[in-house]
């Protein structure tokens, strides 16, 4: 064979052999459908319905939407009410009754795993170490107030519930919130039974016995929530001071120490000139229950760590908050807005109505509502009047 003729041979044997393979391809791909759509890592698409295609195939598989198991604050979107099954025997194998050590936190953990169990409800000595308040202002830090709460700690001298209450090895405590759904429930006696009762800013005692019980360990405010009278104060219980502003610390300064104001400019309506509480029955919250509530729980904006408007939560959430670190058991009464009526009443003690809570520019309490609602779907904690 001529070398031409050869070559010509030869070329002619490639062409038939690649379009055999070719229309082999060919066939392969229409019996079996469409292969699976593998993007390069060296070349990915970054405009056009390319990605769009992209995103579904990931969304789908790995899932920011439908497959997602969290919300985007880090919430699982199905509230399981189950615990795990080294939880369920470790609790089942209790009496009925008795307090549960850890349910608390770690019901929440179930539903939020980023929770950290453990964290002090006061300020001591040693609050120049927590990290994430030092940088900033009040409420969501003690940033230069620093000074104020060294005095204030060395008067107070003490940095827990108490000797009886921090020894126990299982604490049940209740928050009781002002709202009005507390009235004619009867729930007195209940709340008493609690080993820790918290009571929020001036909601009285005395005049309310058999709903909202008689015992009082502590009473969490901020000055201007205070009542002036001092019977309203309770006997024995524990004054904390949550402060939402720089001012709130500088007056309890002055309330520790029994020293009047010079003025009162700065808080929007007038506060105590004097606290009916000896400097070791006194305590300052810790911000970290504010911080973590509002931007880790609640999602409300941060506005640079500064308070402003809709970024607060109420003082009941807060306190909640806390309860969940420092609790075995938690539950609240007396909690719930009900804004489709706004001529009820808000609380249980003055004649204010529902409407009102829309004039508050701190607060969000939809958003908040949310979350207290995750927590009562969960089993996180009791609502005795189921009003959350």
């Amino acid at each position: 064979m001529k070398p031409k003729h050869k070559l010509l041979f030869i070329l002619c044997t490639t062409l038939v052999l690649t379009f055999i393979f070719y229309a082999s391809w060919k066939l392969r791909v229409n019996i079996w459908g469409p292969q699976p759509h593998i993007v390069s890592r060296d070349r990915v698409p970054t405009k056009g319905p390319e990605v769009k295609r992209i995103t579904e195939v990931v969304t789908d598989n790995v899932g920011t939407k439908g497959g997602s198991e969290f919300d985007k604050l880090g919430f699982r979107l199905r509230l399981d009410t189950t615990l795990p099954p080294e939880l369920t025997s470790k609790y089942g194998n209790l009496s009925k009754g008795m307090c549960k050590p850890g349910y608390a936190a770690a019901k929440m953990t179930t539903i939020y795993p980023k929770f950290i169990p453990k964290v002090p409800m006061f300020l001591d000595k040693n609050f120049r170490q927590l990290r994430k308040l030092k940088d900033l202002l009040p409420p969501f830090g003690f940033r230069t107030q620093e000074k104020n709460i060294d005095v204030i700690l060395a008067a107070t001298k003490y940095y827990g519930l108490g000797n009886e209450l921090d020894s126990l090895s299982c604490k049940r405590c209740i928050i009781v919130g002002g709202g009005d759904i507390l009235s004619n429930k009867s729930l007195g006696s209940i709340i008493d039974d609690y080993d820790v009762v918290v009571r929020l800013n001036g909601a009285p005692v005395s005049g309310y016995v058999k709903d909202v019980g008689t015992k009082t360990t502590m009473r969490i405010s901020y000055p201007e929530g205070l009542s002036h009278k001092p019977e309203k104060y309770d006997k024995g219980s524990l004054f904390v001071c949550s402060p939402f502003k720089s001012l709130d610390i500088k007056w309890l300064h002055h309330m520790v120490f029994k020293r009047s104001l010079r003025s009162t400019e700065g808080f929007w309506k007038s506060v105590p000139q004097q606290v009916l509480h000896e400097p070791t029955r006194i305590r300052i919250l810790n911000p970290h229950f504010i911080q973590e509530a509002a931007f880790q729980f609640i999602g409300l904006p941060y506005n640079n760590g500064v308070m402003g408007r809709g970024n607060i939560p109420t003082l009941g959430t807060v306190a909640i908050t806390m309860a969940l670190h420092n609790c075995d058991e938690v539950a609240v009464a007396g909690f719930g807005y009900d804004m489709n009526a706004p001529n009820a009443l808000l609380h249980y003690y003055e004649s204010v109505k529902m409407s009102a809570i829309k004039e508050s520019w701190t607060h969000n309490i939809f958003k908040e509502k949310e979350f207290l609602h995750k927590l009562v779907k969960a089993n996180v904690i009791t609502d005795l009047t189921k009003g959350i």
